[in-house]
């Protein structure tokens, strides 16, 4: 009886061939799965980043308050909304309805002001409305990547403007000027990688 015939050099050497080829394309569909994971994962994140910074803008116009606050000095008083296009600070308001979970002894309104600085899109509020000697606001980074940032404000008559309060004002606003609100404010965000976003936002009251 002949003795059971094994494999040949060749044989082995083919076999081999073939398993390494099956390993490296089950490699290859793994890998590029966790890549695919983690594109959606920093999608996600970019998402609910964006997301997070408008709807943050969103509450702050929404509630924004006819509240001036007084100078650091005290010489005068600062309009409830003050905003320059050409400056740094895009923006600064008195809002309402600051959160207070903790029942921490102090008012429900705050002072807020956005920032464009170096591609980031900045929130800064300060603890209190009327301080003295300007203390430095509370800061932190709404969102990231930011090519351009521009606000426009419609005022009673259905006109828009980049500037408030409107430079038509006088030099010596009445009280009624430093209470003045627009009606609406429309936000445009350039983003390096979602492009143009466009939100409007309808003052309340």
């Amino acid at each position: 009886m002949r003795g059971a015939r094994g494999f040949t050099l060749v044989e082995l050497l083919v076999a081999m061939f073939i398993t390494a080829i099956v390993f490296a394309l089950g490699y290859g569909a793994i890998n590029q799965a966790v890549k695919n994971r983690g594109a959606i994962e920093q999608n996600q994140d970019r998402l609910i980043a964006v997301q997070g910074a408008i709807r943050t803008m969103v509450q702050d116009f929404t509630q924004l308050t006819p509240r001036p606050v007084r100078q650091p000095l005290g010489e005068g008083y600062l309009p409830a909304i003050s905003a320059d296009a050409r400056a740094e600070a895009l923006v600064t308001f008195t809002r309402s309805g600051w959160a207070n979970p903790a029942g921490i002894q102090r008012a429900a309104l705050q002072r807020v002001r956005y920032v464009y600085k170096d591609k980031q899109l900045r929130r800064e509020y300060w603890s209190e409305l009327d301080a003295t000697l300007d203390p430095p606001p509370r800061s932190r980074v709404l969102l990231e990547q930011v090519k351009s940032v521009k606000l426009r404000f419609m005022d009673d008559g259905h006109n828009w403007r980049e500037q408030w309060p409107p430079a038509t004002l006088t030099t010596t606003p009445t009280p009624r000027d430093l209470r003045w609100r627009p009606i609406a404010v429309e936000v445009t965000l350039e983003l390096e990688d979602w492009g143009t976003l466009v939100r409007l936002i309808e003052v309340a009251g």
